[in-house]
């Protein structure tokens, strides 16, 4: 057996940062840029009103001096003239500072009266000008290497960027094994289950950023998983599920062999998480991994999360980690690195749930990180702090 870190740096030498593609903005959110965004334009274009009020020389503001308004600005919509002295122009937020004025009266601090003003006695101190390219300016850049939030998209929109270079989405194909699995809503016999691993898997890559094939399941023949192989050809990430062990009828690896697989290793010291292989089978990075539910999971969260970020040209990191103080105490941890199904509680503790069988995936439902314990971890006591996953 290798060690947790060991297996992660194999994994992830099997994966390459696959090449951009273009996308429409729109679309965009959720993917990884490829390429500097560049600003075209100064934002904002002008300086603009801050507040609903009237433009005016500075010089002119004095308490209780009276000024003429000679037109208005309103957003999308520029007073054409200047402003000269002894005049304001009605203006309201987001619109245009016309020329000669540098500062605008909120209206709370003026007296209309027809087509003039009379300035109050206590006006506020502050400008209301926003100077054009306060935001960005033409040739400010949102860097490559990040997953685009809602908030860069509209930022990109802002910079007039209608489509961006993003990396492709990594296309895995997923391989649930056994003769025992029947798919959802299918009415299994007296010594089958439903297949549940694939589809939680699926949607931990999918929110990864990957586009998920959901191959048919393959049962306890070589035959049936050779054809699933076969089917799997094209992928940039292949990963089965069961049959990855030592029984019977787990021929995983033995099916991958014989079409080539050149496997980096078999076996990791973990908990859950024992039985799991990686290799490249052709062109195709290969993940075995066990079939009991919360362990198939849990190698997701520990594995495949990194590996899909390296696809699309994210650093090749593990999954991040941080420290939680323990609510409950725990037992001393055995020669295995054990990544427990824990829940933080809302002041910032950790409670390891009381059931860790892989098989309970109603106990991973229920947890919201992983409590990582190293090989021979001590017993600890309630208030130790612990390194925890998130889910």
């Amino acid at each position: 057996m290798i060690s947790v870190s060991e297996a992660l740096d194999k994994v992830l030498a099997l994966v390459t940062p696959l090449a951009p593609e273009t996308v429409d903005l729109r679309h965009a959110a959720g993917r990884v840029l490829a390429a500097d965004i560049v600003a075209t334009r100064d934002q904002p274009p002008f300086a603009a009103s801050v507040m609903d009020g009237y433009a005016v020389r500075n010089a002119d503001v004095v308490a209780g001096a009276k000024l003429r308004v000679i037109g208005e600005a309103a957003a999308g919509h520029r007073f054409d003239g200047a402003v000269g002295q002894g005049e304001a122009v009605r203006i309201f937020t987001g619109a245009p500072v016309p020329d000669g004025a540098d500062r605008v009266i909120i209206q709370e601090d003026v007296h209309p009266d027809g087509d003039s003003i009379t300035l109050s006695d206590a006006m506020d101190s502050s400008m209301y000008i926003r100077p054009l390219g306060t935001d960005f300016k033409v040739g400010d850049r949102i860097a490559a290497g990040r997953r685009l939030t809602p908030a860069d998209v509209a930022l990109a929109a802002s910079m007039n960027v209608p489509e961006l270079q993003v990396a492709r989405r990594p296309d895995v194909a997923l391989i649930a094994t056994g003769d025992e699995l029947v798919m959802p809503g299918e009415t299994p016999e007296d010594s089958q289950i439903i297949a549940s691993n694939a589809f939680g898997l699926a949607a931990m890559l999918e929110a990864e950023g990957a586009r998920v094939r959901l191959l048919p399941i393959a049962g306890d023949s070589a035959e049936a998983l050779a054809s699933a192989f076969d089917l799997a050809k094209g992928a940039d990430l292949v990963v089965t599920i069961g049959g990855a062990s030592v029984g019977d009828h787990d021929l995983v690896g033995q099916v991958a062999a014989g079409l080539g697989l050149d496997r980096s290793f078999y076996k990791v010291a973990m908990r859950p998480g024992k039985p799991l292989m990686a290799g490249r089978l052709g062109d195709m990075p290969m993940v075995g991994l066990p079939g009991n539910p919360v362990s198939s999971m849990v190698c997701g969260h520990i594995f495949l999360r990194p590996s899909i970020r390296v696809f699309q040209g994210l650093p090749a990191a593990s999954m991040p980690r941080e420290t939680a103080r323990l609510a409950v105490p725990v037992e001393a941890n055995g020669p295995r690195e054990h990544y427990m199904r824990a829940a933080l509680k809302p002041d910032g503790t950790v409670t390891v749930l009381e059931r860790q069988d892989s098989s309970l995936l109603s106990v991973l439902a229920s947890a919201d990180c992983l409590v990582v314990r190293a090989p021979h971890d001590p017993a600890r006591e309630a208030g130790d702090e612990v390194a925890i996953v998130r889910l």
